[in-house]
């Protein structure tokens, strides 16, 4: 049976683009992404919920990625769940799910995509 692995995340980034190159020249791009989540509990009280996913964007898209955004921009990222895992220096074995960008689309205050006046492009895709 086959499995899909997709995800649709809509968030503001929590710091500056991290770029970076690979040994061979490849660009990849880390960035913190803040998804909140708000409800009312039983008792009609307002609920809030934030999940912090590291996301990380490769080639062309990494670039314009680490140009165009900062702290704070709201971005619809879709991509796959990838399962990360290392070793500390105490010999504690540590995992955790990241997300690899596909495609990124540039939003702007208001949730749409970023308007005309605005250099970045509204969306950039890559796959990876």
């Amino acid at each position: 049976m086959n499995s899909v692995n997709v995800v649709t995340l809509l968030g503001h980034l929590t710091r500056d683009p991290e770029l970076r190159y690979t040994p061979s020249g490849t660009a990849v791009c880390q960035v913190g992404l803040a998804l909140n989540r708000r409800w009312r509990d039983q008792a009609g009280e307002s609920q809030q919920e934030t999940t912090f996913v590291e996301v990380t964007a490769w080639g062309k898209q990494a670039e314009t990625v680490s140009s165009y955004c900062q702290k704070g921009r709201a971005v619809v990222v879709e991509g796959r769940l990838q399962q990360e895992s290392w070793e500390t220096e105490a010999g504690e074995k540590r995992s955790r799910l990241k997300v690899v960008a596909q495609r990124v689309t540039f939003l702007g205050k208001n949730g749409t995509a970023a308007p005309e006046g605005e250099p970045a492009p509204d969306w950039v895709t890559e796959e990876a």
